[in-house]
């Protein structure tokens, strides 16, 4: 099993349509072969910090995910709206900070 927890830091002004980017990519990930679970979720003491925790069946099919259309969408869609990123893809052996 593969955790992903992506922790995104987002302009104020930009969340809602942060949000709505979200919820396309969140729909059509859930289809993916390979993902278990991809949920974002929304800091009660930091409004403007999202987080999305995911779960994959292997790093092959965390690797497809990057590459697929949705994601190209959903980046061009964040562009201007996160401030700043942090990724940790976690693996039994592992823990890789990008």
């Amino acid at each position: 099993m593969i955790y992903v927890i992506a922790t995104l830091h987002v302009r104020a002004e930009k969340l809602p349509q942060l949000l709505d980017a979200a919820r396309t990519v969140i729909a059509a990930t859930r289809a993916e072969d390979g993902c278990v679970t991809y949920d974002l979720h929304q800091s009660i003491t930091e409004p403007n910090e999202v987080v999305f925790v995911e779960r994959w069946t292997s790093r092959e099919a965390l690797g497809k995910h990057f590459e697929t259309p949705h994601m190209a969408t959903w980046r061009a869609a964040g562009a201007d709206c996160i401030l700043a990123r942090k990724v940790e893809i976690i693996t039994p052996e592992n823990v890789e900070r990008r």
